[in-house]
């Protein structure tokens, strides 16, 4: 059963909610979830929480515990905020390089699907018919503590972007056809190194080319220990075959050690 997963107190996670219903035939079935209805449709249905779904962790082990299944998948329908109030369709996995700011525990990673978020990335911008940023974020955030694999995709930045229905329209409809195909596509799954927080570099490579990412370590959590890029290897859904290295937009020690572990591992070493 794939999992959907939104929350009051999100306008956009809610503007979400709302057209997956309208447009996908999701009908509230006799279930509750933290006392919340829960809507189904074939494989998947839709979670409603009560509070900021970055510090659920461990949501799988609840689902299984209150629904009594767990989960194959779950997609995270939420808003992104930034200063910049930047109108964008963004999407990431969760954990935390370093310290636990926002949920989540230190060090922890989550388990990425990077042929979900290559799909997402590409839906996204072939619907985007607003002119707004689509990119990947790099990984941060919680929840960082889940058993199965996990992505989020939101819509940023600001209220009024988090409420736009063609937006909602957008990422519902992104959300389904990620679920409905992610498992029949197959491509070069990368690690990310370096970059900024919207890695532009790794969102140009998977929008027009082969690489789909999975975990993506911006510059400004180097420098990395090697056991994180390990960690980041091991917790991605499939064999990572690929280190892409944003080189400009990385530090020396970081950049190095990922040369050296792609040798190490057998792995391409994509310098951009």
């Amino acid at each position: 059963m794939n999992v959907i997963m939104t929350t009051k107190v999100d306008l956009a996670s809610m503007n979400i909610k709302r057209k997956l219903i309208e447009n996908f035939g999701f009908k509230e079935s006799d279930e509750l979830f933290d006392g919340n209805p829960v809507y189904q449709n074939a494989k998947t249905i839709i979670l409603t929480t009560n509070d900021e779904m970055i510090y659920y962790d461990n949501l799988d082990h609840e689902i299984e515990k209150q629904l009594g299944f767990k989960p194959e998948i779950i997609i995270f329908a939420s808003r992104h905020s930034s200063k910049q109030k930047l109108p964008a369709l963004t999407t990431h996995i969760t954990g935390n390089w370093r310290e636990a700011m926002y949920g989540g525990r230190d060090g922890s990673l989550a388990i990425a699907e990077p042929n979900a978020m290559k799909l997402a990335l590409l839906k996204l911008n072939e619907l985007n018919d607003m002119d707004w940023l689509v990119c990947y974020e790099a990984t941060h955030h919680g929840p960082s503590e889940l058993d199965v694999p996990s992505l989020f995709i939101e819509i940023g930045s600001s209220k009024e972007e988090w409420i736009n229905d063609r937006a909602g329209e957008i990422v519902a409809e992104t959300i389904i056809y990620v679920l409905d195909n992610y498992k029949k596509t197959k491509n070069k799954i990368a690690l990310g190194i370096g970059g900024g927080h919207y890695a532009p570099k790794q969102t140009r490579r998977a929008l027009e080319g082969e690489l789909a990412f999975a975990h993506i370590a911006p510059k400004y959590v180097h420098p990395l220990p090697k056991e994180m890029l390990l960690k980041a290897l091991e917790r991605t859904n499939g064999r990572v075959e690929a280190i892409h290295v944003d080189w400009k937009g990385s530090r020396g020690e970081t950049r190095q050690m990922a040369r050296a572990l792609a040798e190490e591992r057998g792995i391409e070493f994509i310098k951009d």
